[in-house]
Order: structure tokens, then C-alpha cells, then sequence
């Protein structure tokens, strides 16, 4: 026998449950009011046609009643749709704090995987199940659009900014990945899949292989590429410290202020000079095209697993040695 194919994919995640309700119930609104309207229309064709050549209408004076009705009624209606949308939207978009997360880089045709322990995969992603898991995603070429059908979960990977999805696998199995967004002509072929194993099976999966860590990885890079002769452990450095940057409120030299997030911190090293902290002149280079996606997601993860300064000058972050030869002085975050 063939198989047959669901009207719908299984809902396999804790947010697929209330993006199902929600789309139902604008169906059914929109059914309503469409069998509602088009019954009307036909009634009143029927009723009210002309059934002489010398039939006349009568004057209509309106009803403030009916016309009230009417407008009070679907702006009701929408602003339902729009608080409930909003809600499901904010929880869609706020990862948990302690979500396990995972790296993922767009790339024609494939997906990138790197797990926090240094595993790596292509086209797929291993997850648990009853596990919140961020994914921070990029791009190295255009737009892409990393859809999971079962989770109800889809964003796009955009060249030059970092996104983020969160999921709660609820049921362990295989599930599709798509690319959803047209990026050339192998587009159709940049599909995967999600395992999802139960917490047991997935630590068993973990010691099956590993590598460095991003954290581990950007580490290197951040050595590699002198960031290391410039942002200090302590004061006196010529770049920022960076012990404690990501997640705070940076105090930038035009007065304004910015939150640390990993869009900053990408930016910073991408573009040094968008955004010049308070105390500290512009003297870091880009690093644009001397640092992939892949590698500018290590060094994010290195920056966030600094610990935080301590109180006074007792920062913890690397101390400075000797630059690579060829090395460029620079970091990753921005001066």
C-alpha cells in the first residue's frame, strides 16, 4: 500500500499546539464570515430583485444600530487575533534562559550544525526531547529559511545578522527540514531532517564523537587573530574588556547606550566602527571577510563563556601574547 500523506505534519513541539489553535480559529473566523456574506449577498439578491421594469426602490435612511454592529464587531474580532498572535508570537521568539544551544549556518544548498560539545553535523540536527534548545542562526551567502513543519517553527538566516529559534521537542522520531525561502537553483535540494532522541539515547549519541567546542574553537581564533593584544584581561588595554559584555548595556562614545546581544557582537567585529564604546578610539579593522559565519559564531560563544569581571580590575579574560606573524591587532567585539 502507499503511503498516505497527513493534511497537516505532526505537531511535535510545545509551541505546535497553540500555533495550531490559533490558525484553526482564524479559519473558522474566516469560514464564518465568508458563508455569512455570501448567503447574504444571495438572499438579498433573491429578495430584493426588480420584478418589474417600473418597479422603484424605496429610500433607504440606514441604522446607526446595525452600522455600530458591524464595525464594533470585527475590530473585536482582530484585536483578538492580534493579542493572541502577539502572545504566541513574543513566546515563538524569546528563547528560555538556559536553553542548550546549537550553531547553525546557512550555506548554498546545505545547513551547518556545531553542537555545544564540538560535534558537527550537515543536514541534520540531533536534539533530545523535553529540552529547550536555542539555535543561533547565520547565513554565509543570502537569505535562507531554516522550517521544521512539525515544530510549526520557521526564520530565515540573513546574510550580515544573526537570528534565533527556539523549540521543546516533545516526541522523539525523524522530522523534515526545509529551506523555505527560494536561494538559487539547488534550493529545492537544501532539505535535512531533526532527529529526536529521548535525554538518554542523545547523551549516548554525544560520546559517540566530538571535537572542539565553539567556545573552544573561538578561543583559537581570538589568539589567532591577535584580539587578544588588545583586549586585555585588565585595564589598559586598547579594545574594551570583554569579561561580562554580553547580555549588559555597553555605554557607547556618543552618549548613547546598546544592549550587548550577539548582534552587537557580531557587528563589532564585522564593523568596528558602527558603534565606538565610551573611553576607547577607533582603532580596531574589520574583520569583514577575513572571518567566516562559522568562525564569527565561535567567537561569540568564546566571548559569552568569559567569566564575569570581578569587582575593580580582577577581569579573568586572556592575557595578552605575542601576535601571530601576519596577525592583524583586533578582537571580537568592538572598540
Amino acid at each position: 500500500m502507499g503511503r498516505t500523506l497527513p493534511l497537516f505534519p505532526e505537531a511535535a513541539s510545545t509551541q505546535a499546539g497553540q500555533v495550531d489553535i490559533l490558525y484553526f480559529f482564524v479559519i473558522a473566523v474566516s469560514a464564518f464570515f465568508s458563508v455569512l456574506i455570501a448567503g447574504l449577498v444571495i438572499t438579498f439578491a433573491v429578495k430584493f430583485r426588480r420584478r418589474s421594469p417600473d418597479a422603484v426602490g424605496a429610500p433607504i435612511t440606514g441604522s446607526l444600530a446595525l452600522e455600530l454592529l458591524w464595525s464594533i464587531v470585527p475590530l473585536l474580532i482582530t484585536m483578538v487575533l492580534f493579542v493572541w498572535g502577539a502572545w504566541v508570537f513574543l513566546d515563538m521568539a524569546r528563547p528560555p534562559r538556559g536553553s542548550m544551544e546549537v550553531f547553525v549556518v546557512g550555506k548554498q544548498w546545505m545547513w551547518k550544525v556545531q553542537h555545544p560539545g564540538g560535534q558537527r553535523e550537515i543536514n541534520e540536527l540531533h536534539v533530545p526531547a523535553g529540552r529547550n534548545v536555542r539555535l543561533t542562526i547565520g547565513s554565509e551567502d543570502v537569505i535562507h529559511s531554516y522550517y521544521i513543519p512539525a515544530f510549526r517553527q520557521k526564520i530565515d538566516a540573513v546574510p550580515g545578522k544573526l537570528t534565533t529559534m527556539w523549540f521543546n521537542a516533545t516526541t522523539p522520531g525523524e522530522y523534515h527540514l526545509f529551506c523555505a525561502e527560494y536561494c538559487g537553483t539547488k534550493h529545492s535540494g537544501m532539505v535535512g531532517r531533526i532527529v529526536v532522541l529521548s535525554p538518554d539515547d542523545f547523551e549516548s549519541w554525544l560520546a559517540g564523537g566530538s571535537g572542539a567546542s565553539p567556545a573552544v574553537s573561538g578561543e583559537k581564533l581570538f589568539t589567532d587573530l591577535a584580539c587578544n593584544t588588545c583586549h586585555l584581561g585588565g585595564s589598559g588595554g586598547r579594545g574594551p574588556v570583554l569579561n561580562g559584555v554580553p547580555g549588559s548595556t555597553v555605554q557607547l562614545a556618543d552618549g548613547s547606550t546598546v544592549l550587548a546581544d550577539d548582534n552587537y557582537l557580531r557587528e563589532s567585529i564585522m564593523n568596528p566602527q558602527a558603534k565606538i564604546v565610551a573611553g576607547y578610539q577607533p582603532l580596531m579593522p574589520t574583520f569583514q571577510g577575513l572571518v567566516s559565519e562559522e568562525g564569527l559564531l565561535q567567537l561569540i560563544s568564546y566571548i559569552k563563556s568569559l567569566p564575569p569581571a570581578a569587582a575593580g580590575s580582577g577581569h579573568t579574560a586572556p592575557a595578552a601574547s605575542p601576535a601571530p606573524s601576519g596577525a592583524t591587532p583586533g578582537d571580537g567585539a568592538g572598540q
